[in-house]
Parts: structure tokens; C-alpha cells; sequence
């Protein structure tokens, strides 16, 4: 017989050889056969045993039966399997002892009719992959050897079956006894942790209450952020389509109206100009609000010339009041020194809360006051307020106006675009310089939005600090810096890496600290975490250099700076004013979206 291809994934049944079984001896030769290829093929020794066993009770059930024959076939895996067909001619009827004692041991398949009938078993050959085709041409001539067999031979191949199965029962029991004394003495660790374990699941407990409330407050939180989603869209896509379609009208108008008087056409031009500016102005202002929600906006230190500001908003603002409404802005408070601040903020938060103001002031005025005023502490802080005798705003909406893109309803907002952004804008610039923004108003009798900033003087021109320590690895801008820092301090202590900086600080105590954000193996933001941490360092003033783009994560970590200032376009009087700086605010919750603007 010669040997066949070893099968593959996909090949059909591999017919291994097919052999009768007329007498009694034939039986015996069925079952050795089965239990030699069983074993070839690389079944387990247990799963060859119940093959040739299940066989053996199936051929002595069906003994007489018109030419019976026994077919092997190899069915592809993985894993593989054996599977022998019984097939016989005539009216014979298998026993049903010996089907039953043939599905004990194997799935077994039966089929009677028409006077004829079939028998099929199948064993699996393991896990592994098919035989390969030498060891399945060895089967097909172990299967053609195919010898008849005494009675004694069977009962002593049967023998040694039972005595390898008694071994192998013998082997399990020892090894169950001996996993019976690892689970009880797992047992006694498991009742030794039970009770530490119950004290922690309390604990734990009561850490899913806390958790649930705060779980209730982020749920809270995202259904605002939901609606502040639907507003968004809702307001954005109005505003930028208004200016959009005037421009797209107008452009049309103009191409179709070849003949148009120059003057028409000019004037269309310029309503053109007027729709792009308005559209520039909307995008240029949800630029600003992202940046300064997403925490990448930081304010640029130096010194404020408040008169200067007030009368620039004076200038540009003027022209929008409505007839019969009074524009007063200032004037500005006397002080010993310019402050410190960054001025292309505080004008865009102002012009933000008059403009807003002059927006809902139909008659009366709007007026725009400073002051210097000193806290309970004894610190001075710069007062700015702004005042109209418009509209007013019910207590109930305080708070909201200052949610992104909420407006109050009413009567008031007819014929009045806008985008809802602009309190909400200022007041997050009011604390990324550190300060608060505080509304007071009712219907009927106006608004008052009072800024509250610390007023830090700005370092008189030439004054000098006394040590500074600045920490950079990189010698070629350790060389741009160093004149830098001794035009404002008497010394400069240098530290090359992150491991020396808390040494040379707590050996020096400076009166400010310059730190590069990226060391070598400790980097800036842990350095100012010690410091952080260290109560006797907590009030040195530190302002960070970096050269590279920072995330929110990123100017978290480094709120207890005073400024993150680029290494680019750096100065002595700009990293003076930095470490004069007051500290940021702590970010407040990003508000949900709705507000007047």
C-alpha cells in the first residue's frame, strides 16, 4: 500500500486502510490495530486505550453480521482525529449495551436502515500539528498487516491496559493528595488574609461612596458639556454663516451685475470688507477662548502703563456708544511706580466688558473706573469696574452669563449679534493674571463688573536683585543668558544639572531661581515640585525657560511658577518682571457653555 500525503488544513479525510472482521480473532487484530495507530498517530495513551477498548465492544456486538468491515480514516486538524466507520450489510442489529458502552468512552455515531447500518467513533490525536506523511503511510501499513489474533492475546493486551490505567489512577490519586494539602494550607492563608481583607473592602467602601458623589458631579459636568456642545454649534453656525452669506451675496451680486455705477459696486465692495472683518473678528475671538480654556495662553510680564491702556480703549471704543449714551473711561490713579502686568490682556478684557456693556446700554452711560485698593492682608490689588445703566441681568443668571456661549433671553437681544463669549473670555484672562472678575447687577437698574489684579510695582529701572541661580544644561545659552541676569542681579550662581540645582538653592537662598525645563536626568518640573514642597524654599519667586510647546498637563505641574517664559526674544527687563510677578490662580472648573457676552 503506498503511503499518502499528510493532509492540510483544508484537505479532506485521508482513508488510512479498511479491514474485515468475520471472526472472533478479527475482533482481537480490530482492537490491537486501533490501539497501535492510535498511539503512532500521537494520541495520548488513555485516548488510545478507550479507542480500542470502544472498538472491541462494538465488534463483539456486531460479530455475524453480513460483511462487516472497519474503515480508519485520518481527518485533518488541527488538531487531527481518527475516526473508524463500522459498516454491515443485512438485517443485524447493533446491541444496545454495546452502543451504550461505546458512547461512554467516545462520541459515537450510529445509523440503521434499509437493512444495512454503520457504526462511526472518532478520536482526537492531540494539539498539535498534523502527522507527518512517513507516520501516516506507518499506519496504513500497520493496517494492512492486519492479523488475526487468539483470545488469550487480547485478554493479555487488556491485562496490561488495566494494570498502565491502575498506574496512571495510582499516579492521581497521590497527585490530588498532594494538591489536597497545598488548597488546605492555601486555606489557612486565605482565612489569615479574610479578616484584613474585610477591613480593607470597608474601607473601600466607603472610598465607592465619596466616589459615587463625585462620579454624580463628573455626570453633572458632562451633560453641561453636552449642551454646551449644542450650543456651540448652534451659535457658531449663525454667527459665521450671517457674514459668510453677505459675502457669498454680495460676490454674486457683483459678478451678475456687470454694469453696476462704480459707486454701487464700491459700495458693495465695502460691505464685503465689513462681512470679512466681522468673520475674521469671530474666528480671531474662538482662537483666544480656546487657548485660554486649553490653559496654553500665559501671561507676558513687564511693565503696565495703565494711563496708556485706558486711553487706547477710549479711542477705539468711543465710536460704538449709541446716540445719548456717555462713554467715560478713567482717568487713571496716581502711583509711585508703573505695575506689573501684561498690557495686551488686560486691554482685551476690558474692551470685552465695555464693549459688552455699550452693547445693552440703550441711554444713560458707560463708565470705566481704577483705583488702587488694599486687601485685608494689607496687599494692593488695581480695581477696575466697569459700569452701565443698561438692561441689568436677574440674579438667577450670575453665573451663567459666565458659561461659554449662553446668553440671557429677552427682548434685549434682538438685533444684537453676538457669540456669548466674551465674559466668559474675561474672566478666565482675569485669573490667568491672577485676579478675579465679580458681577453685580439686577433688571432695571444696570451692571457692574468689577477686576480685581494684584498690583505688583513694576522693579524701579536699574535696581538689581540681590543672588539669582539659574539652571541650564546647555552651555552655549547658559553663555546667552549670563549677561542677562547680571544686568538685574548682583550674582548669578550657574548649575549645570537638575541632581546639583536644591543644593546650590538651599546653600545660596536666592532671591529668585531661572530654571530650564528640560535637564538631563532631573528635569525642571520636578525641581520645582521640591521646591514646592519645601517650606523654607515655597516663597522663592521661580520663572521657567523652555523652548518647547506645553501642554495643559504640562502648565498644571507647573503652576507654583511665577511665568513660563520662552527662550526666544528673552530680556533683562522681562525676566525681571517675571520674578516680580504675583503668582497664577489656581485653574478654576472649566465652565459649561451658555453666557452673555
Amino acid at each position: 500500500m503506498n503511503a499518502p500525503s499528510g493532509p492540510g488544513p483544508d484537505s479532506p479525510a485521508v482513508h488510512l486502510g479498511t479491514t474485515a472482521v468475520v471472526t472472533v480473532q478479527d475482533t482481537f487484530a480490530l482492537r490491537r490495530s486501533a490501539r497501535a495507530v492510535a498511539d503512532l498517530l500521537g494520541a495520548d495513551g488513555q485516548d488510545a486505550v478507550r479507542l480500542a477498548t470502544a472498538l472491541s465492544e462494538l465488534g463483539r456486538g456486531l460479530l455475524g453480521a453480513g460483511r462487516l468491515t472497519a474503515a480508519f480514516d485520518l481527518l485533518p486538524g488541527p488538531p487531527a482525529g481518527l475516526r473508524v466507520t463500522l459498516a454491515w450489510r443485512g438485517g443485524h442489529r447493533l446491541p444496545a449495551e454495546a452502543l451504550e458502552a461505546s458512547a461512554r468512552l467516545l462520541s459515537t455515531h450510529h445509523e440503521h436502515g434499509g437493512g444495512d447500518g454503520l457504526v462511526r467513533v472518532e478520536q482526537r490525536l492531540g494539539h498539535g500539528p498534523d502527522p507527518d506523511p512517513e507516520l501516516v503511510g506507518r499506519a496504513c501499513d500497520l493496517l494492512g498487516a492486519h492479523t488475526d489474533g487468539s483470545a488469550l492475546e487480547d485478554s493479555r493486551a487488556q491485562t496490561r491496559d488495566l494494570i498502565a490505567a491502575l498506574e496512571h489512577t495510582r499516579a492521581q490519586r497521590e497527585e490530588l493528595r498532594r494538591l489536597n494539602s497545598e488548597l488546605e494550607e492555601t486555606n489557612r492563608g486565605v482565612l489569615a488574609l479574610y479578616s484584613e481583607l474585610s477591613e480593607e473592602l470597608e474601607e473601600t467602601n466607603r472610598g465607592v461612596v465619596a466616589l459615587y458623589a463625585e462620579l454624580d458631579e463628573k455626570s453633572q459636568q458632562l451633560r453641561e458639556a453636552s449642551e454646551a456642545k449644542s450650543r456651540f454649534w448652534a451659535n457658531v453656525s449663525h454667527e459665521l454663516r450671517t457674514p459668510v452669506n453677505a459675502v457669498v451675496g454680495l460676490a454674486e451680486l457683483l459678478r451678475a451685475d456687470t454694469e453696476a455705477p462704480p459707486e454701487e459696486r464700491c459700495r458693495q465692495l465695502s460691505l464685503i470688507a465689513d462681512s470679512g472683518r466681522t468673520l475674521l473678528a469671530l474666528v480671531d475671538e474662538l482662537l483666544d477662548v480656546a487657548k485660554a480654556e486649553s490653559g496654553t495662553l500665559d501671561p507676558l510680564w513687564a511693565p503696565l502703563d495703565l494711563r496708556a491702556v485706558l486711553a487706547h480703549l477710549d479711542g477705539t471704543l468711543r465710536g460704538l456708544a449709541r446716540p445719548g449714551v456717555a462713554l467715560r473711561i478713567g482717568p487713571a490713579p496716581e502711583l509711585p511706580e508703573p505695575l506689573i502686568g501684561d498690557e495686551t490682556m488686560l486691554v482685551r478684557i476690558l474692551r470685552n466688558l465695555l464693549s459688552n456693556a455699550l452693547k445693552f446700554t440703550e441711554h444713560g452711560s458707560v463708565e470705566l473706573t481704577a483705583a488702587i485698593e488694599a486687601d485685608r492682608d494689607g496687599g494692593p490689588f488695581l480695581v477696575l469696574t466697569v459700569t452701565d445703566t443698561g438692561v441689568g441681568i436677574p440674579a438667577d443668571q450670575h453665573e451663567r452669563v459666565f458659561e461659554e456661549f449662553y446668553q440671557v433671553k429677552g427682548a434685549h437681544q434682538r438685533g444684537r449679534r453676538g457669540t456669548g463669549l466674551g465674559l466668559p473670555y474675561a474672566r478666565r484672562l482675569t485669573e490667568i493674571l491672577g485676579g478675579t472678575l465679580r458681577l453685580d447687577s439686577a433688571p432695571g437698574r444696570g451692571s457692574a463688573l468689577t477686576v480685581r489684579l494684584p498690583a505688583r510695582p513694576a522693579p524701579p529701572a536699574g535696581a538689581r536683585r540681590g543672588v539669582l541661580v539659574a539652571v541650564d544644561d546647555d552651555p552655549v545659552f547658559r553663555d546667552v543668558l549670563r549677561p542677562l541676569l547680571h544686568e538685574i542681579a548682583e550674582r548669578v550662581v550657574e548649575v549645570h544639572d537638575g541632581a546639583a540645582a536644591l543644593a546650590a538653592v538651599r546653600d545660596t537662598r536666592p532671591d529668585g531661581i531661572v530654571l530650564d525645563l528640560h535637564l538631563g536626568d532631573v528635569d525642571g518640573d520636578r525641581i520645582l515640585a521640591d521646591l514646592r514642597a519645601d517650606p523654607a524654599l515655597r516663597q522663592i519667586p521661580v520663572v521657567i525657560l523652555t523652548s518647547a510647546s506645553l501642554t495643559a498637563a504640562d502648565r498644571a505641574r507647573l503652576s507654583h511658577a511665577r511665568a513660563v517664559l520662552p527662550k526666544s526674544g528673552l530680556s533683562a527687563g522681562r525676566i525681571a518682571a517675571a520674578l516680580s510677578a504675583p503668582r497664577p490662580a489656581a485653574p478654576r472648573r472649566p465652565p459649561s457653555p451658555e453666557e452673555g457676552s
